[in-house]
C-alpha cells in the first residue's frame, strides 16, 4: 500500500515509544500523542518519553533461566527500541539489566523525534479520540489521565480495576558510609560489586520492624481507599505487617553476602542498594516501596548503619494504576472488541513490569502496522515469552479473576515430556533451561516467517 495513513499513538511511555518505533520502522507514518508537560502526573517528574518513575531495573537478563530475561532476548531479536536503549544505557547490576534512567529515557525521545515518520504531539487527549482517528493504539500506562480513563470504562461498561504502585527512594552515594556498608552482589554475580550493602544486627533489625509498623503513613484519598496493591510490588511496611521475619525471606535476605567489615558476624538482614544513574552518584534502595511520610522515611532510613548521614534524591511514594478487564474486552491482536479502531498496549493491559509493557507495545505496533499494510500477521507462538505474555491477557486468563502479572515460566505451555520416564523429566533450573530453548527456537522461526 502506498502512502498508507497515520496511526495515533496515545501515551509516550515505553509501551507506547515501542509501538510509535516499531510502526515506522514499517513505513507507516505515526503521531505520539503525549500530554506531558502540559499535564503532569502523580509519579513522573521530566517531560522525557519513557520515563522510568518506579525503579531502573529491568530485571534478570539471564536468557537461560528467566522468563523475564529470555523476553529481553526475544525483544532484542525483534529489534526493539526499548531494550536498545536500555542495553545503550546499561549500568552495574549485576545479572540484571539496569539503565542510567535519565540517559535512556534522553536516549528514546531522541530516537524517535528523529525519525522522518515519527511525529511528537504534546497535549492530553481528554476523552475517546476523534472518530476520523482510524487507528489509535491507546497506551497510556498506570497513570491514565481520569478524563480518558473515565471515557474508556463508559465505553467498555467495566468498572476500572486499580492498584497501588510504590516508588523506592534513591540516595547520593556520596553520602553514604563505606566504613559501615560495602560493595558487594548476591553470591558476587555478575562484577562481584554492583550493589552497596548495608547490614542489620537481629536488634537492629527488630527495632526496624517496628518503626516500620508504627511510622506514620500517607492518607488516602477517599476514592482510593479499596484499591488493592499488586503483590509483586508492596511497600515495604506491608511486607513487613505479614511477619516480623518476611523481610529476612524477601528484600532484606542475607543469604550470598558476607560483611567485610565483620567476617565473624552474622548479618540477620541486609539491605541493597542499587545504581541508579550511569555516574554512580545515585542508588535506590531496592525493595523499599513505601507510602511512610516523607518525614519518617527520613527519620527510620537513617537508622540503617552506613545510612546515618544518608541525603536523599527522592523520597518513596504512592500512584494508582489503572487497568482493563484485558481478556473479556480485547482480541487477540490487541482491539477492543466493542470499537476495533482502538487497541490497548502497555500496563494497562494488565501486563506488569516496564519490559512486559514495552513488549505488549511492541506486538500492537507490529499488528497496527500490519493492519494499515493489509498484511496480516500471526500472534507469536505461545511457547515464547512475547507470546506467553499476550495470549494471557487475550485469554488465558480468567477474566472474572483478572489481576495485573509478570512473564513468567508458569505462563508458557508444559514442555512435551509425556513420553519420557518421570525420571528422566526435566526439573528445576532445566526444565527452564529447556523452555527458554524452545522459545528462541520458535521466536527465530516466527520472525523469519514474517
Amino acid at each position: 500500500m502506498s502512502n498508507p495513513k497515520h496511526v495515533h499513538v496515545v501515551g509516550g511511555g515505553l509501551a507506547g515509544s515501542e509501538a510509535a518505533w516499531q510502526i515506522a520502522a514499517r513505513g507507516v507514518p505515526v503521531v505520539l500523542h503525549e500530554m506531558r508537560p502540559e499535564r503532569g502526573t502523580d509519579a513522573h517528574h521530566t517531560e522525557g518519553l519513557a520515563e522510568l518513575v518506579c525503579s531502573n531495573s529491568f530485571r534478570s537478563d539471564d536468557y537461560d533461566y528467566n522468563a523475564v530475561g529470555l523476553l529481553h532476548e526475544e525483544m532484542r531479536r525483534m529489534n526493539s527500541l526499548i531494550i536498545s536503549c536500555a542495553d545503550a544505557n546499561k549500568v552495574p547490576a549485576g545479572s540484571a539489566l539496569a539503565v542510567d534512567r535519565e540517559g535512556f529515557s534522553d536516549d528514546v525521545t531522541a530516537r524517535l523525534s528523529a525519525h522522518p515518520l515519527v511525529t511528537l504531539k504534546r497535549g492530553e487527549i481528554d476523552g475517546l479520540p476523534p472518530e476520523d482517528w482510524d487507528s489509535v493504539i491507546l497506551a497510556t500506562g498506570p497513570l491514565t489521565s481520569p478524563a480518558l480513563a473515565e471515557a474508556i470504562r463508559s465505553l467498555t461498561g467495566e468498572d476500572q480495576l486499580a492498584f497501588f504502585d510504590a516508588i523506592a527512594p534513591i540516595i547520593y552515594k556520596d553520602s553514604i558510609d563505606l566504613s559501615k556498608a560495602w560493595f558487594q552482589s548476591r553470591y558476587d554475580k555478575g562484577d562481584g560489586a554492583d550493589y552497596i550493602n548495608c547490614a542489620l544486627s537481629t536488634s537492629q533489625y527488630e527495632t526496624f520492624i517496628d518503626d516500620l509498623l508504627n511510622g506514620e503513613k500517607t492518607d488516602f484519598k477517599e476514592w482510593e481507599g479499596n484499591t488493592p496493591y499488586f503483590e509483586g510490588c508492596l511497600p515495604i511496611e506491608v511486607m513487613a505487617s505479614r511477619g516480623r521475619q518476611t523481610l529476612c525471606f524477601g528484600p532484606l535476605k542475607p543469604v550470598g553476602l558476607t560483611n567485610p567489615n565483620t567476617p565473624d558476624t552474622r548479618n540477620h538482614a541486609v539491605i541493597q542498594l542499587r545504581q541508579d544513574n550511569a555516574l554512580g552518584t545515585l542508588y535506590n534502595m531496592v525493595g523499599f516501596q513505601t507510602k511512610l511520610t516523607y518525614g519518617e522515611q527520613k527519620r527510620i532510613f537513617k537508622t540503617i548503619p552506613g545510612l546515618e548521614n544518608a541525603e536523599f534524591a527522592r523520597l518513596g511514594g504512592l500512584h494508582r494504576n489503572t487497568f482493563i478487564n484485558s481478556p473479556k474486552l480485547l482480541d487477540d491482536t490487541l482491539r477492543l472488541k466493542s470499537m476495533p479502531r482502538l487497541r490497548f498496549a502497555g500496563q494497562i493491559t494488565g501486563c506488569e513490569g516496564y519490559v512486559e509493557s514495552a513488549a505488549v507495545g511492541l506486538m500492537t505496533g507490529l499488528f497496527t502496522a500490519a493492519e494499515r499494510l493489509d498484511t496480516p500477521i500471526s500472534s507469536p507462538p505461545a511457547t515464547t515469552a512475547i507470546g506467553a505474555i499476550l495470549s494471557h491477557i487475550t485469554g488465558g486468563a480468567m477474566a472474572e479473576t483478572f489481576q495485573p502479572m509478570n512473564v513468567n515460566f508458569g505462563l508458557f505451555p508444559p514442555l512435551d515430556t509425556d513420553h519420557l520416564p518421570k525420571k528422566q523429566r526435566p526439573r528445576g533450573r532445566d526444565r527452564k533451561k529447556n523452555l527458554s530453548e524452545r522459545a528462541l527456537n520458535d521466536i527465530q522461526n516466527w520472525i523469519n516467517s514474517l
